[in-house]
């Protein structure tokens, strides 16, 4: 995968679990169908303003623009709202009341907490590391996603 869609999909991921994590106030009556949209609406806001960010880096550097580099810049971005996904089928699995929405959330959390312990791991082992600095940057990235769960929890 090339570096530019990993980082999105790092992006993607760690924008899920932060805005779930925000949504889901225990002082609010929970709406996990509306909390699902704005996950996956800030997803696709968040890839088309680094999409347009791109663009506007080409004017700046006198690089060929226009209508349809923009828009190829901006579907380039779909790794952050794939990225997404979990989360919103996650939150979406509480709305006919599986479960409550606090535990979509949670479960959200761990998963995308593995998704990027498993992708730094995968990455580092396609870049031709050893299992000993694959598992340092699995580690790495996991830890985002700790603080991400740390912060929920101390906020809450």
């Amino acid at each position: 995968m090339p570096e530019p869609r990993l980082l999105s999909g790092v992006y993607g991921l760690v924008l899920a679990s932060a805005l779930a994590a925000a949504l889901d106030s225990p002082d609010e009556q929970t709406d996990p169908g509306s909390d699902a949209l704005w996950v996956l609406f800030t997803a696709v806001a968040a890839a088309a303003a680094h999409g347009y960010a791109h663009v506007l880096a080409h004017r700046m550097s006198a690089e060929r623009s226009g209508l349809r580099v923009g828009l190829r810049a901006m579907l380039g971005e779909w790794p952050v709202v794939a990225a997404a996904v979990p989360t919103v089928v996650l939150l979406l699995t509480a709305v006919p009341s599986w479960w409550s929405e606090s535990d979509a959330v949670d479960v959200a959390l761990l998963l995308n907490t593995l998704l990027l312990a498993a992708g730094g791991g995968w990455t580092a082992r396609r870049a031709g590391r050893g299992w000993p600095a694959s598992l340092r940057a699995a580690t790495g990235d996991m830890v985002i996603g700790l603080v991400i769960i740390g912060a929920n929890a101390l906020i809450k």
